[in-house]
């Protein structure tokens, strides 16, 4: 911007022209950054996968009746656009596609790093503002995608390195961290923290903390409330000496210079710094709309523990967010998310009668961000779906019941089944439901599908239409 002393009728006039232009640009080249929020296991990079496949299919065969500009005729393709940031590699589309659409389709591998892709939406105007400026108009969709785990670390930019070491202590009282960090703790209670700092026990305390979360995380405990996230999934810091630290009892009230305490607390601070805030301010503080992703039966299977790590998890990641009105001039300055869409995944792996149940358990355990979302004026809704449909439901008779079953292929075996999944309690379940063992769902591999079809969903367009349907007006 040109100082005010030194400005012409004709500079005043260039920069009235150049903020019209801005404005004329937003109008017809709108664009979404959208955080597509999840745990791991959460089934993220196979959401990611079917939202693309959805969209470029729109105009030949995808199942979109909700999703409104597909509905009223409007829609007029869809194409992957060039990578937007040359320094992230692109989100493997093509390779996660096939790996679903192929002759014996499998689930996309988990995500080890950060990615990112690129959708531009051609429509056609439905309103008489937009009309005006053209007769058709493109959506940039910006996605990102990213190790669940990586999410976890947004809370510790609040504590310090005390208050975080003293959580975790605190967590490790309880089963099933307690067992789980019996070899970690012994070491810590053998060494003297106000000693001077060595690599050497450093290494080793930070390796077997790091044993300590992969346990925490292994599928039989199924705990989610993991931190630092780049110890369980490092990306580009693998054996990195700013991930060579863990949480300490407190020493002295002053820690000695260069004494294990004080050094730990510097890499906890400098990871702080140079990891999580950088990651934040980069991705998460540029985000407009937000999908979160929750596997409500990984949950119920694992139990009590299981459950509230997870319902911590999520508040806690959420908190990190920044809610709020996101209206053009807004968005012009700082943007904000403005519509905040939770999905309970894997919808079908039980069935159809319960997915009510599910929308309403979801509904109570994210219950406190839900409330501070809608103070914020930010739009909320809950879905259950599936990116990637695995099953049939069946209804029976079964001793004289009218029941509904699930048929499919569970992950691991090759025959099909058809099994009662069981019901999906429509609050918190109390520990004697747990005691009883009441749950045990299945995971079930994707079906093989017509070839060029696009892939079978539950609900993705009206996940799509939540998130991007007024957009598209």
């Amino acid at each position: 911007m040109l100082p005010l002393k030194n400005l012409s009728i004709a500079s005043i006039f260039s920069e009235s022209q150049k903020a019209v232009d801005n404005l004329t640009h937003l109008a017809l080249d709108r664009r979404v950054r959208l955080a597509v929020t999840g745990l791991s296991r959460s089934g993220k990079t196979a959401f990611i996968t079917s939202l693309i496949h959805q969209l470029l299919h729109g105009l030949d065969g995808a199942n979109l009746p909700f999703f409104s500009v597909v509905a009223e005729n409007r829609f007029l393709g869809t194409k992957t656009m060039l990578q937007p940031n040359m320094e992230i590699p692109a989100f493997q589309y093509d390779q996660f596609v096939a790996s679903l659409t192929g002759d014996k389709p499998e689930f996309p591998r988990a995500t080890d790093g950060l990615s990112e892709i690129r959708l531009a939406i051609r429509f056609q105007p439905s309103s008489f503002i937009s009309r005006q400026f053209a007769k058709t108009a493109t959506l940039y969709l910006d996605i990102v995608d990213y190790p669940g785990e990586w999410l976890l670390d947004l809370p510790l930019l609040n504590l310090s390195f005390a208050e975080w070491s003293q959580q975790l202590m605190e967590f490790c009282k309880q089963e099933p961290r307690s067992a789980l960090a019996a070899e970690w703790l012994e070491y810590l209670n053998g060494i003297d923290v106000n000693r001077s700092a060595d690599e050497e026990t450093m290494r080793t305390a930070s390796q077997l903390f790091t044993s300590f979360l992969h346990e925490c995380r292994a599928k039989n405990t199924g705990l989610s409330y993991l931190q630092p996230g780049r110890f369980i999934i490092p990306g580009d810091l693998k054996d990195a000496p700013i991930l060579t630290f863990c949480p300490l009892a407190a020493g002295s009230n002053s820690p000695p210079k260069q004494s294990l305490y004080e050094v730990m607390e510097q890499r906890f601070e400098s990871y702080k710094e140079l990891v999580v805030k950088k990651f934040y301010y980069d991705h998460f503080s540029k985000f407009d709309r937000q999908i979160v992703l929750v596997d409500m039966q990984k949950a119920l299977n694992h139990g009590a523990g299981s459950f509230s790590d997870m319902q911590g998890a999520l508040q806690g990641i959420l908190n990190s967010f920044s809610y709020g009105s996101s209206n053009l001039l807004a968005r012009l300055f700082q943007p904000k998310i403005d519509k905040l869409l939770f999905v309970a995944t894997k919808a079908d792996h039980v069935a159809a009668n319960q997915h009510p149940n599910l929308e309403r358990l979801l509904n109570r355990m994210v219950v406190r961000p839900v409330n501070e979302a809608v103070f914020q004026g930010v739009e909320v809704k809950t879905l259950a779906i599936s990116s990637v449909v695995c099953t049939q439901t069946v209804v029976r008779d079964h001793h004289g019941r009218r029941l509904s079953f699930v048929k499919g292929v569970p992950i691991g075996r090759s025959d099909e089944v058809m099994l009662f999944p069981g019901e999906i309690p429509e609050s918190i379940p109390s520990l004697s439901d747990w005691e009883e063992s009441r749950f045990n769902f299945l995971d079930f591999q994707p079906q093989t599908h017509a070839s060029g079809g696009s892939i079978p969903h539950l609900r993705m367009d009206q996940a799509i239409e939540f998130l991007l349907g007024d957009k598209l007006l």
